[in-house]
């Protein structure tokens, strides 16, 4: 029955009582890290090298990854893997979304869908991953390219969401602690925490300025790091100003140092992403020759914008399973119950008979969050995640090369960009907005 019931089925009688709707959002989680886990696997050099033996993977079409069939296929295949990996998880979670529009409770009977029939949701993921490796070649990478910039800022700008709602729990919880009792000390850590990230912010932008630019040259490079060095200036000075405390008496420092923190990350993975080889050091990280040819090497994912990139994708992703925000706004634009919603629906159900805990239907009265939006976030999640381990990598104008494209930094920038205009707004907005509640 485990493997066609419902999510409580799978919660073993040791665990503790959970909701239903945490489960299936774990498990549908637990799908897209297998996928990722398996597309690490395929791009290591060694198990990339074995990827020819796959029958059909790298005969039967015309050309590897729109390039020339007098193209070596075997220095593309991780590249290739690693994209019809993520072709079928998105074509998987697009597949629940569709399905799941307009679920409004458990009662549905595609809830069951949602909820249930765990081993065979499993066997269809591996029958598309299949089949995807069997797309012929084409003009598929080129095309899918273009799928993945878009979904990746889609997904880049979940992250600011999130990060921001994060900033203003975080702040709201230790100012709420500091009235309460021992204010001396969580002022303390306030400021601490605070420090710290400005100070790594600091540090970053100076070595961004060292290693990303050259004193001739390098002109985009030393664009873009004084374009977002000013604008964080900018956010952090509005959040301390008087007008800004009176209507948000919670807003400060501490949610403008993490933004900042994350600017500067973003920025750094954007320079990462330069096709210059002279302003961007990173490339001669990625591959020894400073080149992708057929005849060379493929590059590596594993450096250190890609690795924060995989760390930051994993918590967003399991932030985006577990937890509800602490602020109403927040819930709704991510269509999600509301912290605390659901806690006593089905309660009765925590425990079978025996005393045996396990997990409970909390939506027999309605949804706790949208079935569709949760799958097209992890829709885009799949295609950051493509794009990370690709480093945003597709062959060039010549047919010969894989190298990044300036799409890749436009895009990153321009994430970028759009979250320090998002948190500004969170700031702005009483004032702009005086006859709504922004509690």
């Amino acid at each position: 029955s485990c493997l066609c019931g419902s999510a409580p089925c799978l919660l073993c009688g040791c665990c503790p009582s959970a909701k239903n709707s945490t489960i299936s959002r774990l498990l549908f989680t637990f799908f897209l890290f297998l996928g990722t886990l398996v597309s690490i696997i395929m791009i290591i050099p060694g198990v990339e090298k074995e990827l020819h033996k796959l029958p059909g993977f790298c005969e039967g079409s015309g050309s590897v990854l729109g390039v020339q069939t007098h193209v070596d296929c075997s220095s593309f295949l991780g590249h290739k893997a690693v994209y019809r990996m993520g072709f079928a998880m998105a074509a998987f979670f697009c597949l629940f979304a569709v399905l799941m529009v307009c679920v409004r409770s458990s009662r549905d009977p595609r809830a069951a869908l949602q909820n249930g029939f765990w081993f065979f949701k499993f066997l269809v993921l591996v029958g598309i991953t299949v089949g995807a490796f069997y797309i012929p070649d084409g003009a598929f990478t080129s095309v899918w390219f273009y799928f993945g910039v878009v979904g990746s800022f889609l997904f880049i700008l979940i992250q600011l969401v999130l990060l921001i709602d994060l900033a203003h729990s975080w702040s709201q919880r230790w100012l709420r602690n500091a009235d309460e009792g021992n204010a001396r000390g969580w002022y303390a850590a306030l400021c601490t925490i605070t420090f710290i990230f400005y100070a790594a912010s600091i540090a970053a932008l100076v070595l961004l300025y060292i290693y990303y630019t050259k004193p001739e040259g390098c002109t985009e490079g030393k664009a873009f790091i004084s374009i977002n060095l000013i604008l964080c200036l900018i956010v952090s000075v509005v959040s301390i100003l008087p007008k800004i405390q009176e209507a948000q008496p919670h807003s400060g420092l501490l949610q403008a140092s993490l933004i900042t923190l994350y600017t500067i990350y973003v920025t750094w993975s954007a320079l990462a992403n330069v096709p210059t080889q002279r302003c961007n050091p990173t490339l001669l990280v990625r591959n020894s020759t400073g080149s992708a040819t057929a005849t060379e090497p493929l590059t590596t994912w594993w450096d250190a914008p890609s690795i924060m990139g995989l760390v930051i994708f994993i918590l967003c992703t399991l932030f985006i399973s577990l937890r509800s925000s602490d602020h109403p706004q927040v819930n709704k634009l991510m269509l999600t119950e509301e912290s605390g919603a659901g806690a006593g629906a089905g309660a009765g159900g925590a425990e079978e008979e025996g005393g045996v805990r396990r997990a409970y239907d909390n939506e027999q009265d309605g949804v706790s969050y949208s079935y569709t939006f949760f799958h097209l976030c992890l829709l885009l999640a799949a295609l950051y995640i493509m794009m990370t381990l690709t480093n945003w990598y597709r062959p060039d104008e010549s047919l010969q090369v894989l190298r990044s494209p300036w799409t890749a930094v436009w895009v990153k920038i321009s994430s970028s960009w759009a979250g320090l205009l998002l948190y500004l707004w969170t700031l702005v907005a009483p004032l702009v907005l005086p006859d709504r509640d922004f509690s």
